[in-house]
């Protein structure tokens, strides 16, 4: 990642997350939590690779309302702080966001919520600008690195300023969209501080009193986004107006160089969506007869404009969804495209690239070299056939979820994270024919999974629980769990043991095994499935190895060699197991149908040895004590 510590004064290209990290830091942050979610996660990961340089305590949260709480506390207790999230985390935490408008902070409390329009890597396109009108909470939006960063130390001043929290609503584009980013001053960060007991303030019995108080706060605020630096109106005596908040803003001044129209349009940048700069608005308003309003994903600040110019007894025309797509990521090409019918332009974007003269073939997403989750499902096929059971699989968030896709297909459902546990709850008291299975990832687990666990135990729900555990969060990059055994840091951290947890939430029958021993793993998912029929529990299984990805970083910053497989072509018989129906993709198909594995992709695992029926693969070199050692 970026250096974002360097002196005032500086320019750097940082991501749009790691400008937000350095602006926090402007802002004096003394306390930064977060769960790890793209496209939010490298806020807080550049702020623990800040560590060795600046003073604040940071952690990686066991859930995103666990890290809403951690900032929260600290911000009560007049502490400068930040919780980062992707959007679908914010409504994970939205149980305190509720509450936090309603006591107010003592110091600035920012809440980074990262939109994902496209679903790039998530399960819905939900707009968290809604938080703010929902909850009364200021949202300031970007529209670069650079500004991410100036919001971001704004955004907490401004909170410390009215003693009330303040959203920084970012997109996928601007989270993670390179730009230069100038720095400034950085304080000395205020990390400790005390809680002033204050009952009627800090205790929601009082809570009539409170919505009092914080509408009266809230009356104030909306007169004071007026005064923002970053709202802008860029009057140029033209009729027309184009509005656009955020990203929008930089692809509408983008597409009018592109027409060569610069100059010929007003223009309102609107940083503070929620509440709006309605003084700024009217002044823009009175001046116009036609507005387009560009924003990403849901037309909340068309809205706005609309009923402001409703009540102002305005007669302008307002577009925006009928011009700007109100599903998927905002591009250049669409601003531009309605910039032109807006405008009436006869334009035609060129074609930037030639069309390819042949077709490329698909690349479905896979599990990589090694992934213990694909021996796992492996085996679970394996031991649902031996069972001769109908099975409904409860999916759940992670790097398993590509367990839906072929030769496995076995995630018939995936909602939200811990989900996985709580469906199968449900299919445990209605579905007549299936057995709920439920896999779930460490991490998820430790997230949201255990409550339902509890749940199946209480309410009886004959389940069977797949704690698919490669003791990292793999697919947001790598981060720690309670499990891993240290922080993000490198220092050394307590163990929270899953079976343990297990145990003590009721579960009778909680075993252990390692995925990359097809033999046991299946006798263990039968054996367990059978307890589930002949008891009506819940049974648990912890598939443990460490994630692939990650030991082969470490053995190669460590320089150990990893042991090398051979398929031997006079013995293999051309079945299909290893790269169809295993579908490791280090493992190929020849002409002939045998299978070529490819060293450089190759881990090392051996399951592929391990599930030939011919012993057609053998390995060639002896595997090293500093190997094995690394996968434990």
């Amino acid at each position: 990642m970026a250096k974002i510590t360097g002196p005032a004064g500086s320019c750097t290209l940082l991501l749009g997350n790691e400008a937000i990290a350095r602006g926090a830091l402007e802002g004096g942050v003394g306390v930064a939590s977060a769960y790890p979610g793209t496209p939010s996660t490298e806020i807080v990961e550049a702020l623990f690779e800040a560590l060795d340089e600046v003073e604040l305590y940071v952690e990686w949260s066991v859930n995103e309302k666990v890290a809403f709480e951690v900032a929260y506390a600290a911000a009560i207790c007049g502490v400068r702080s930040l919780t980062a999230m992707k959007h679908v985390g914010l409504n994970v935490a939205s149980d305190p966001l509720m509450t936090s408008a309603y006591t107010g902070v003592e110091e600035g409390f920012l809440i980074v919520s990262a939109d994902d329009p496209s679903m790039w890597s998530s399960q819905n396109e939900q707009d968290n600008r809604y938080y703010g009108l929902h909850a009364f909470i200021p949202v300031f939006e970007p529209a670069s690195p650079m500004e991410a960063k100036d919001m971001a130390k704004t955004g907490l001043e401004f909170s410390s300023k009215w003693k009330h929290p303040v959203i920084l609503r970012t997109t996928t584009r601007v989270s993670h969209t390179r730009g230069p980013v100038i720095f400034g001053e950085l304080p000395k960060p205020r990390l400790k501080g005390l809680f002033k007991r204050d009952v009627e303030r800090w205790n929601v019995i009082y809570a009539r009193k409170l919505r009092e108080e914080m509408l009266k706060r809230w009356s104030m605020i909306v007169e004071d986004v007026n005064n923002i630096e970053f709202n802008v109106f860029e009057d140029v005596d033209s009729e027309d107006l184009i509005i656009a908040s955020g990203l929008a803003y930089s692809y509408v001044k983008d597409a009018l160089k592109i027409l060569n129209k610069t100059g010929e349009t007003s223009i309102l940048k609107i940083a503070t969506t929620i509440p709006i700069p309605r003084k700024l608005i009217v002044k823009a308003l009175s001046k116009s007869s036609k507005v387009l309003v560009v924003e990403e994903l849901e037309p909340i600040v068309e809205g706005e404009i609309k009923k402001i110019a409703f009540e102002e007894k305005l007669n302008i025309e307002v577009q925006g969804k009928n011009l700007i797509p109100q599903i998927g990521e905002l591009t250049l090409e669409n601003v531009v495209n309605a910039i032109v019918k807006f405008k009436g332009y006869s334009y035609k974007l060129p074609e930037t690239l030639p069309k390819p003269t042949i077709s490329i073939p698909p690349r479905p997403p896979t599990l990589c070299p090694g992934c213990p989750h694909r021996a796992s499902f492996f085996a679970l096929r394996k031991a649902v056939a031996i069972s001769k059971i109908k099975p409904v699989y409860c999916g759940d968030i992670g790097c398993y979820g590509l367990g839906t896709f072929p030769p496995f297909e076995m995630q018939d459902t995936l909602i939200e994270m811990g989900g996985s546990i709580g469906l199968a709850n449900g299919f445990a008291h209605t579905e007549i024919e299936k057995t709920p299975i439920a896999i779930i990832g460490d991490s998820t687990f430790f997230h949201t999974g255990i409550p339902a666990l509890i749940n199946a135990v209480y309410n009886r729900a004959p389940i069977l629980v797949i704690v698919l555990d490669n003791k990292i969060t793999a697919m947001t990059g790598g981060q720690p769990t309670p499990e891993t055994g240290s922080y993000a840091t490198g220092e050394k951290a307590p163990v929270v043991v899953i079976e343990n947890i297990a145990k003590a939430s009721g579960v009778e029958y909680v075993e252990t095994v390692d995925p990359y021993n097809i033999q046991e793993s299946v006798e263990a998912i039968h054996n367990a499935l059978k307890y589930v029929r002949n008891t009506g529990k819940v049974a648990l299984i912890v598939m443990r190895r460490k994630c692939a990805l990650d030991i082969s970083s470490l053995a190669t910053r460590r320089g150990i060699q990893k042991p090398l497989y051979k398929v031997f072509m006079d013995k293999c018989k051309a079945c299909k197991i290893c790269y169809d129906l295993f579908s490791c993709p280090a493992i190929l198909e020849q002409q002939d149908g045998k299978a070529l594995i490819n060293p450089t992709l190759c881990m090392g695992c051996g399951v592929c040895a391990n599930i030939c029926p011919y012993n057609a693969i053998v390995k060639v070199t002896e595997e090293k004590d500093e190997w094995l050692k690394l996968w434990w």
